[in-house]
Formats: structure tokens, sequence, C-alpha cells
């Protein structure tokens, strides 16, 4: 069996990530070739983390590199030109997450990827993570009965990345950036079952200066049951909760309950006065007290979700995270960016009004940006 090879397209935080990750699945991918569009970044990139080659754009890479699948892990506002030219080439995309700013953007990079017969891979990682996983299985071996409710949070005090505050590069703030994780891994819980409605309700509390998007966001979303009983999702975020991240989900059932920690349950309490691991350079994030996450990447399931992806790109696996998946999660939140700026709860499915561009601008209002 041949690892997949891969080739990332950028060189911040999550490609770095990425890079770890699969460093652990050896035998089932490798990073062949890193592309960037900032000068020289690619190569620093490749020559820390021992990439054998680096490009400045993702043509050159899919022109001169062999690779067989590409992540993009650049902005939101450029993963529909990046997947539409990786699919092109006839490679395999791994997306992060959201997977547009928009959803026809989102349908552009399904019909692409159909087009070319290759698979969108949609990279939600909580859908790997080793605790949230045992979660699914309780449900699974019934020990918690019907589920009817998923709690899930991730709160800390801002994004990795400074075009994060842009929300006319990102498309909006905490909820697009992380409610697309809990809305997911509810998903997930619940076997996927259609949206029915969502409410949602933004702030922006602490990031004023920084930022027209929300620093604080809470969105529900009750899910189609076959039962006629509701199921329902309740997520969120933050980038105004300072001292720390917090990553936690909680599992109602009729027969039981159960809760994860993926910080607090495999971390040691530690003071910092300089920061330190993969947040060390955004200033504050780790300085403190904070919770040290022992093996984090693994615990976060990002080798875990790489190795499937592996398995689905060679035919051994149904692939469990898709581009449709991704669409789903974007229209909802799309909605709820809507609920945040009527106030009113929004009936499922959902079309986004013409001439809108960006979802937060659904809170903002028009002209806002």
């Amino acid at each position: 069996m041949k690892p997949v090879r891969v080739g990332l397209t950028g060189s911040g935080f999550i490609s770095d990530i990425h890079a770890a990750a699969i460093k652990m699945i050896p035998s089932e991918m490798e990073v062949a070739a890193v592309a960037s569009a900032t000068p020289g970044k690619a190569a620093a990139f490749a020559k820390e983390r021992g990439i054998p080659e680096a490009y400045t754009s993702i043509e050159e890479m899919l022109e001169k590199a062999d690779v067989e699948a590409v992540t993009i892990g650049i902005p939101n506002d450029l993963h529909c030109q990046a997947c539409e030219t990786i699919a092109a080439a006839g490679k395999h995309v791994i997306c992060e997450k959201p997977l547009a700013v928009t959803v026809e953007q989102g349908d552009r990079m399904i019909a692409a990827c159909e087009e070319a017969g290759v698979l969108l891979c949609y990279a939600e990682e909580l859908c790997f993570a080793p605790k949230y996983v045992r979660a699914k299985q309780l449900i699974t071996e019934g020990a918690l009965g019907r589920p009817f409710l998923v709690k899930q949070a991730e709160e800390h005090d801002g994004p990795h990345m400074p075009w994060f505050w842009d929300v006319s590069r990102s498309g909006g703030g905490a909820m697009l950036d992380m409610g697309c994780h809990g809305l997911e891994y509810a998903r997930y819980i619940f076997d996927k079952p259609k949206a029915a409605r969502v409410w949602a309700s933004l702030a922006t509390y602490v990031h004023r200066e920084k930022t027209k998007g929300e620093d604080h966001s809470l969105m529900v979303v009750e899910f189609e049951d076959s039962g006629g009983l509701p199921q329902t999702a309740f997520v969120e975020n933050s980038w105004a909760k300072l001292g720390g991240i917090d990553d936690r989900t909680e599992i109602y059932g009729s027969e039981g309950n159960t809760r994860a920690d993926l910080i607090r349950g495999s971390s040691l309490p530690t003071y910092s006065s300089t920061g330190y691991g993969y947040a060390a350079e955004k200033a504050g994030s780790t300085v403190g007290w904070t919770y040290a996450v022992f093996e984090e990447i693994w615990n976060y399931g990002f080798p875990q979700e790489f190795a499937h992806f592996a398995r689905a790109i060679r035919g051994e696996e149904e692939l469990r995270e898709s581009g449709v998946d991704g669409r789903e999660v974007l229209s909802i939140l799309w909605a709820a960016y809507e609920s945040a700026g009527t106030g009113r709860r929004v009936e499922l499915p959902y079309t986004p009004p013409a001439g809108v561009g960006r979802p937060i601008e659904l809170w903002l209002g028009e002209g806002a940006l």
C-alpha cells in the first residue's frame, strides 16, 4: 500500500497542523509539496518541516509536483477558485472549513469535483476526535437511548491568522469560523438528518477595534426526526473568552447522557509568561494559566481524519465528511446569520437572498462593510 501523496496550499497555522498530522500517519499519507503565494514562505515552511518541494502558486505545484490530493488551507474567499483549479487538474480536494463563503460557491466546488471524478473531502476534525468519536459509539451501543440534544462549545480569545478579523475575506466572525465545527458534529451524532429551523444571537464584546464580525455567538438548530420529536443542537462559540481555549460537548439521550472535554481531560495545568505550542505566535493566547494539551493534534482527530481521507481516496472506505456536508453546514450558518439580523427563527432549507456576498451582511445590514 503506497501512501497518498499530498500537496499543501497555504503555509499558515492550519497547514502547519496538517503537515504535523500527516507526519503521524506515514503509511497512509505523505506531504510531497507545499504552495504559498507569500514570497519566500513556502520555501521556509518546506525547509522547516522536511517537505521535498515548495512552490509559489497552486498552479505551479499542480503542474510540477507528483501529488494525488491537495489541501485547501488558505483564506475562505479563495476556497472556491482553488478547489476548481485543483479538481480541473484531476486531484482530490481536502478543504478546510468552512467550505466556502457562499452557498453558491459550495455548489460550484461540489460540481467541479463531480465533473472531474475526484473526491471533495470536508475537513471537519471533530468527527474524528477520539473522545467525540467515543461519544458517538456510546449512542451506537445504545447506552444513551435516543439522543435529543447536543451542546458543543469552542471558545478562545481570537483566531490564529490575521485575515479572520477581516470579514470581507472570512465572510463572518466567530460563528462562521467555529460554529461549523459544532454544527457538523451535531449532524454526525444525529446521523445527519435534515435541519428544520435555526435561531442565532451574535454580538461583539471584546474585539470591536479589530473586526466588524461577531466575537461571541449562540446558535440553536432543530433537526427533523422520523419519530416526530425534534433533535436539537446548541452551539456556542467565542473569540471573546480569555484564559485559553475551551472545546467541549454534552450529549443528552432518553436513557442517559455523556460529556467530553477535549482540553481539560488530557492536559497539564500550566503557567507560562511567554506562551507555547502552535498558538505561541498569537500574543497572549497561551500566556498565564492555561491547559497544555497532551498530544493535541491527535486529541483533535487530525491524523485520524487524514488517514480516513487517504483510505477514501484509495477506495478502501466511503467518505464520511464530504463537500455535500460542508455545503449543508454553510447553508444553515447563512440562515443563522439572517436569524441574528432579524431576531426571528428561520425555517430550513434556506435560500440566501440575491445580491448578498457574505453571510455576515445579513447580520450587519446592507452597506455595513
